[in-house]
């Protein structure tokens, strides 16, 4: 049973070619688009603002996303937010990286292809335009985003729009075995390995 919860008779709205994983929580004013993979543990709270996350997006293990009354948390097309990471009442650009357990606020706007650091704080209005790579604690803009940096960006957040596809069709609950020879081998070969 999935934790999908309506609020003042609001409910989300998830495209079906979407992951959600069993032990995320999705409450009230939150459109999914296609092809997106949501972790486990991840928490997308529409109870106060609208939480958007456009095709493709990947919202890892322990994100969150919420934001204040009457505003929009904005994810754009192929957003990677990585493992932890908290989003709050901000925009971010398509094709972007959010590093593990870093925190945008509110109204923050981050332009299109830009990769934040892990552990980066992102202070309320900060702007970023595109391509940059932004890190810190306050957040800086650090240089520019490379076209390398942009294909490995890009590689990553395409396996986990294949692992959203591959959990919909594979993923179930099932009791552990007890013994290692009787594991099944986890096919890597059907991976596209990172650069």
């Amino acid at each position: 049973m999935k934790n999908i919860y309506e609020i003042d008779g609001v409910k989300p709205v998830i495209h079906p070619s979407s992951f959600v994983h069993p032990t995320a929580v999705i409450i009230g004013s939150v459109q999914i688009g296609e092809n997106c993979y949501i972790g486990p543990n991840a928490s997308i709270r529409g109870d106060y603002g609208t939480i958007i996350l456009e095709n493709g997006v990947n919202f890892q293990d322990m994100c969150v996303a919420h934001g204040f009354p009457n505003g929009i948390t904005l994810l754009k097309e192929n957003t990677h937010v990585s493992h932890g990471a908290v989003i709050h009442g901000c925009t971010i650009g398509k094709n972007c990286m959010v590093g593990i357990q870093s925190v945008i606020m509110d109204n923050a706007e981050i332009g299109d292809e830009c990769m934040i650091a892990a552990l980066s704080y992102i202070k309320p209005n900060f702007k970023a335009p595109a391509r940059s790579i932004i890190a810190g604690i306050p957040a800086e803009i650090k240089r520019p985003v490379t076209d390398k940096e942009i294909n490995w960006k890009s590689e990553g957040t395409a396996l986990y729009q294949q692992l959203a596809t591959r959990s919909l069709e594979s993923m179930k609950q099932c009791e552990p075995l007890t013994d290692i020879s009787q594991q099944k081998k986890l096919d890597v070969k059907k991976f596209k390995p990172l650069r």
